[in-house]
């Protein structure tokens, strides 16, 4: 009972927990390593659902896409640096299209309602780097977004994107957004980066940086030490470890870069 006291707050005369958005996709499992056991509240939610809650005040941190990152400013700031950022491929953001992508202006592509991010970056790539005028982007639900439907390519991010890495029949494309981007800018791409809130007590704030901290020391080796398959994502070990290989975790200077040249495309994109 110690522990929860410890990492609560006091709201209205009540103690609550810090409350925290559990994202329950493969590369953000370090995060939560210890969060559980110290009292923090973790609430299971997809990127675009945890954007909405801090915004509403439903959540006090979490890993927020960063296109949420810019629009919640004013009242969240970063937890230290810590981010899911890939260093020259994604894996987990994949495009998969029936068309070459300098062919895709024009055609209707399916994204998931999960999504914040990925959909913005492909947008940018269409727009930015291949000059086309992208057609409609048709929005379904995370777990019906088949390639069965009439789409000239459907977009897929997470653990979904992990199980289908190596394609999908049907569609003789894929692209992966994080290396679609790196080899056009030669930077990495920052997909979500850890906020809270600003007027959390400091010692709250302190308590969620640690934890985090604990987290990927912890959690990140537990994954390099993986024993059994993730059948769930059709990974074996050595899988999974490729995949973290290509994580950084942590905003170096060139990640503030990446952060800073996405951000100024899209405020082009919106003139």
């Amino acid at each position: 009972m110690q522990a929860v006291a410890d990492y609560s707050k006091n709201r209205g005369g009540h103690t609550m927990p810090i409350r925290v958005g559990r994202v329950p996709y493969l590369e953000s499992e370090p995060f939560y390593f210890d969060m559980e056991r110290r009292g923090i509240e973790l609430r299971q939610t997809t990127p675009r659902e945890l954007g909405d809650a801090l915004a509403n005040g439903e959540l006090d941190a979490g890993p927020a896409h960063i296109s949420d990152v810019f629009r919640l400013e004013d009242r969240f700031e970063p937890v230290s640096g810590f981010c899911f950022s890939t260093q020259s491929r994604a894996v987990s953001v994949s495009l998969y299209s029936q068309l070459p992508m300098e062919e895709l202006g024009g055609v209707t592509i399916g994204i998931s309602d999960e999504d914040v991010t990925a959909a913005k970056l492909l947008e940018v790539l269409l727009r930015r780097k291949y000059g086309l005028e992208p057609g409609e982007f048709a929005v379904r639900p995370g777990d019906v977004i088949r390639p069965d439907e009439s789409f000239d390519a459907f977009l897929l991010i997470g653990n979904r994107a992990l199980r289908r890495r190596r394609g999908t029949r049907g569609f003789a494309h894929r692209f992966d957004l994080g290396a679609e981007w790196t080899q056009w800018t030669n930077l990495p791409f920052v997909f979500s980066q850890w906020v809270m809130r600003k007027d959390m007590e400091d010692r709250e704030k302190a308590i969620l940086e640690d934890t985090l901290y604990v987290g990927l020391e912890e959690g990140v080796d537990g994954l390099y030490h993986l024993n059994e398959p993730r059948d769930e994502l059709l990974m074996l070990p050595r899988d999974v470890v490729e995949y973290v290989q290509g994580i950084r975790y942590y905003v170096g200077r060139s990640e503030q870069q990446a952060i800073a040249r996405f951000r100024q495309y899209l405020e082009e994109l919106n003139h």
